[in-house]
């Protein structure tokens, strides 16, 4: 037999071209009466192999040599912080981050980035890190691509984290997929679950699939650290102990760790009305049914009445009414706030994914069979354009605005 990882066994071979039938990719073909396999085209898919009625194909896998992670160690969190005040989607994977190192029997870890920020170390160990890794620079006051990467990369290399979190922001999605692959790590985007396998001590990542149709455990076995990011409001906050100590180690690094190939201009934050849509705990949210972009000022109205933010569906945003700083869904936000108020959303499953956490949802739709309503605490079956004014007008009156 041939040191190749498949072969034909040629006194079993009859040439009947099965095989050549099944496989997908056209790497075999026959010669004299024998198949035979170009490797070059093989992928080992298998086909083949079960095709074959004569056993004349075998595929022979190598087996690596387990590797060792031992020096892999800790649980790390990297906590976003943006104009020296740290975001609470940190605090969540704190939360989530001491679960987990609890059950390995190791520290939990944040890494702060940024300039004049040492006094934000003990907030992050008041909230269950044990170790703060921090890392202190003009260039790091604000996020940039390059030296956030060089950064990171260079304390995980020489630190070895068995996890890092991070959060599923523009921020996290930006810096830890480029992390990953300077450290060859295994990374699992928009996790909603987190998890350790008692027996082997893997990072179990759970994450919606297929449209949030299945959810889709995964692990990564042969490679440290295991990397996941994390979407805002998923995860639970730990209360803050006043008392809780914990070790802040500082780093310094050369020059051109901190050196970026783009520079920074300026930060222009979008100026809005309402409250900022992750931190809300109450939401307003404008679908398709608005009809035009000139009609989300109802439910803009009913946002400021409450003291809410502005949501909108993907399709909103897609038409051009709305930025998409305020989708809500797979491919936008996800939020929990406790009262979310949907005004002509259909409730496609790429929104429900992104809100149906919420404490209280009440759906206006003039559509009975809309999906919404299969998620909703409260269904208005009616013309939101009749629903929402009268609502602004009714809380106008008893919250005397």
């Amino acid at each position: 037999m041939s040191n190749e990882p498949i072969a034909v066994l040629l006194d079993k071979c009859i040439g009947c071209t099965v095989c050549v039938k099944s496989c997908p990719f056209g790497a075999i073909t026959m010669q004299n009466k024998k198949a035979v396999v170009e490797i070059s085209k093989c992928n080992l898919c298998g086909a083949c192999v079960t095709s074959c009625k004569f056993s004349a194909i075998v595929i022979t896998k190598k087996e690596e040599a387990k590797k060792d992670f031992s020096a892999y160690k800790d649980v790390w969190v990297f906590a976003e912080q943006k104009k020296n005040e740290i975001q609470s989607i940190s605090y969540e994977l704190l939360g989530k981050g001491r679960e987990l190192a609890d059950k390995l029997g190791s520290h939990l870890c944040a890494v702060l980035l940024g300039e004049k920020i040492e006094d934000k170390c003990q907030e992050l160990i008041k909230r269950g890190a044990d170790k703060v890794y921090l890392v202190e620079a003009p260039e790091l006051k604000d996020y940039q691509d390059d030296p956030y990467t060089k950064v990171l990369t260079e304390l995980i290399q020489k630190y070895k984290p068995e996890v890092v979190l991070c959060g599923a922001s523009v921020i996290g999605r930006s810096l830890i997929s480029r992390v990953a692959v300077k450290t060859n790590a295994g990374l699992t985007a928009d996790c909603t679950g987190l998890d350790i396998d008692p027996k082997e001590k893997l990072l179990l990542q759970t994450r919606p699939a297929f449209g949030g149709n299945i959810m889709a455990t995964i692990i990564s076995p042969n490679h440290r650290p295991q990397m996941s990011t994390v979407r805002h409001k998923v995860m639970k906050e730990l209360a803050p102990e006043a008392k809780r100590q914990g070790k802040v180690i500082k780093e310094k690094f050369a020059s051109e760790v901190y050196s970026s190939r783009t520079k920074l201009i300026d930060v222009i934050e979008e100026i809005e009305e309402t409250i900022n849509l992750a931190e809300a705990n109450i939401i307003v949210s404008g679908g398709r049914g608005l009809g035009c972009p000139e009609t989300f000022s109802i439910i803009k109205d009913l946002a400021l009445v409450l003291g809410a933010a502005v949501g909108a569906s993907r399709s909103a945003v897609d038409a051009g009414w709305i930025p998409y700083s305020h989708q809500v869904g797979q491919t936008g936000k996800t939020v929990c706030p406790k009262l979310y108020i949907a005004c002509g959303i259909s409730g496609q499953i790429q929104h429900l994914i992104g809100m149906k956490s919420s404490d209280v949802i009440v759906a206006i739709n003039k559509d009975p069979d809309a999906p919404i309503f299969t998620v909703a605490t409260y269904g208005i079956v009616d013309d939101l354009f009749k629903v929402v004014p009268k609502l602004t007008q009714h809380f106008k009156k008893i919250l005397g605005k």
